[in-house]
């Protein structure tokens, strides 16, 4: 469920910026429109959203690295030299 989450506010940043390199070319010039800070204002909060989901998956251990190339911790047996 929270990969799940985090893939889509991904996606929704993505999306975000995307509309906005729209608006920036389309109102080139034109000061009244404030779509691009608009479209600034919903990614940083897509940004900021995406850093508290990651924080707290990580803070209570749904996200984490299992990645074959990490050595496991090493266990007091194999620690302790041989007489």
């Amino acid at each position: 469920m929270l990969k799940t989450l985090i893939i889509l506010l991904m996606i929704a940043l993505v999306v975000s910026l995307a509309s906005g390199l729209v608006f920036l070319l389309s109102d080139q010039g034109n000061t009244d429109k404030r779509r691009l800070f608009n479209s600034l204002g919903i990614r940083l909060g897509l940004g900021f959203s995406l850093l508290c989901v990651i924080l707290y998956g990580v803070m209570t251990g749904q996200l984490g690295h299992r990645n074959p190339w990490d050595a496991e911790p090493m266990r007091e047996s194999s620690l302790s030299t041989p007489e």
